[in-house]
């Protein structure tokens, strides 16, 4: 896809030096109450969300990682942002008091799924919701183009999990990596990746390793670090 038919795109995350981004491998686990917890990392931690304060207006998320991290708990006192968001969430992991959450705090709120049961259609009647359906699976090149071409969005900063992400990479739907890597070594197999999905297990497959320019490095307080490159997106085999 050209890049004139999709928003730039800049995948925007945390992760350890050993590119996890999660603690451990069900969703109880989460780095952003765990990191507060150790002693050597939480000290770092606020920077990545002063960061992602200045990512872009449109932010893509996935149900499941909202959910995670308490999206569906009644929220109080809830200041609308600037920002609109857009989740991804078939399951559905939202529940209708997290729709009811993202509708208050955001400037718009974009549902795309492939449940015809999703609670966001009871809010069809909000003035900012904007529900993309898809019949049996999403097409994610079908859906950035829509992005872009429907609904005019420039730029997109992603923050979906490992698996999304594999398939954003494949797809050729990531520009911009911006990751903050916190200082710590986390493991296990099991564990959620930067980038996830299904392992490469043949050599005509290695085009799908995606190449990345540095753009810049800058060190953080507390032994934290902030990397930035672009995507090569086509891949040369020698």
């Amino acid at each position: 896809m050209d890049n004139l038919d999709k928003p730039i795109t800049t995948l925007f995350m945390l992760m350890s030096v050993d590119g996890k981004i999660s603690t451990g491998s069900t969703d109880e686990f989460d780095v952003d109450k765990d990191f507060l917890k150790i002693k050597g990392i939480k000290e770092g931690l606020q920077q990545y969300y002063d960061i992602e304060q200045i990512t872009d207006l449109y932010s893509l998320n996935s149900g499941r990682v909202q959910a995670k991290i308490g999206a569906n708990k009644k929220q109080e006192n809830l200041v609308k942002l600037p920002v609109s968001f857009l989740i991804i969430d078939n399951k559905p992991h939202l529940s209708k008091v997290g729709i009811d959450n993202f509708l208050r705090k955001s400037k718009k709120l974009f549902v795309i799924t492939t449940n015809k049961s999703h609670p966001a259609f009871s809010r069809k009647d909000a003035d900012n919701l904007e529900i993309i359906y898809y019949e049996n699976e999403i097409d994610f090149e079908d859906l950035f183009r829509k992005l872009k071409l429907d609904y005019n969005i420039e730029n997109l900063t992603i923050q979906t999990g490992g698996t999304l992400n594999s398939i954003f990479l494949r797809k050729k739907l990531i520009d911009k990596i911006s990751i903050v890597v916190a200082p710590a070594l986390i493991g296990g197999k099991d564990t959620a990746s930067l980038i996830d999905g299904k392992s490469i297990s043949s050599i005509s497959e290695l085009e799908n390793i995606k190449a990345l320019k540095l753009v810049e490095v800058k060190k953080l307080n507390d032994s934290y670090i902030h990397l930035k490159y672009d995507v090569i997106k086509d891949s040369v085999i020698e």
